[in-house]
């Protein structure tokens, strides 16, 4: 196995195992507070663990980080994910893009079911953006609606439709007990139900929220954490080039 695909963590040099791990217990700061986390690190497989953090963290609880050797690795060679591969554009090249579609990409987002966080959506949508970058709002490209957080299924489809969308975002942010993952195939199987599917893009994005997932649960492309409004406005213009370049099956 080749040195360059089998990945160990780097902390002083190359390859040493070096790793920093952080956690609370219930225990008050002292020594035998101390002795636990060392023993604690060790349990998880870190070598010759130092407490390099012991601070009290409430009444009861203590917050450590502890530094320490990792006996384990990773072969990069064996990992094999189901990436988005989508062609990186610059803000320009999308505009230029949907300038030759000779219309505007008619986008539709919203968190939906109980789902009250409306932070990856604005990101996405918002004029304002994310990290410095502006939104799909900002974009002549793009004809973006942000109806914003507990939207139900029905309501989002209805209003897609309504608009003509040619892609629905959608954003979930909770995923106590994967209602996430219940309520984003719910909304695919709606808009199957009602014979659409074919004619409109679906992504899904969220902190939990990776391609493989999506496409799994029936969405066309996943973005997880991170993610740039020019990630998704690029995905966009290209797959709506593709699309247009294909028939269009009749809406029911």
């Amino acid at each position: 196995m080749s040195s360059q695909t089998f990945l160990r963590a780097y902390g002083d040099r190359e390859g040493d195992g070096m790793v920093q791990l952080s956690f609370t217990l219930t225990i008050l700061p002292g020594d035998r507070a101390r002795e636990a986390a060392k023993r604690f690190a060790e349990a998880h497989g870190l070598k010759h663990p130092l407490v390099v953090t012991m601070e009290q963290a409430s009444f009861e609880h203590t917050y450590f980080v502890v530094y320490g050797k990792s006996v384990h690795g990773v072969d990069a060679a064996a990992i094999h994910v189901e990436e988005l591969g989508a062609e990186a554009l610059s803000r320009d090249e999308v505009e230029g893009a949907a300038k030759a579609l000779g219309r505007k990409i008619v986008v539709v987002g919203a968190c939906t079911g109980s789902d009250a966080h409306t932070v990856g959506i604005d990101a996405i949508l918002n004029y304002k953006g994310f990290r410095g970058e502006k939104g799909l709002e900002s974009y002549k490209a793009f004809d973006a609606h942000n109806l914003g957080a507990q939207v139900e299924n029905a309501e989002l489809a209805q209003r897609a439709r309504a608009l003509g969308a040619d892609a629905i975002l959608v954003s979930q942010i909770i995923t106590q007990r994967d209602c996430h993952k219940e309520n984003a195939r719910a909304l695919v199987e709606l808009i199957e139900g009602q014979g659409w599917r074919d004619r409109v893009i679906l992504l899904l994005g969220g902190p939990r929220i990776d391609n493989k997932l999506a496409r799994a649960l029936g969405f066309d492309a996943g973005f997880g954490p991170g993610t740039l409004p020019l990630e998704v406005a690029a995905y966009l213009v290209r797959e709506v080039e593709r699309r247009e370049a294909r028939p269009q099956p009749a809406m029911r």
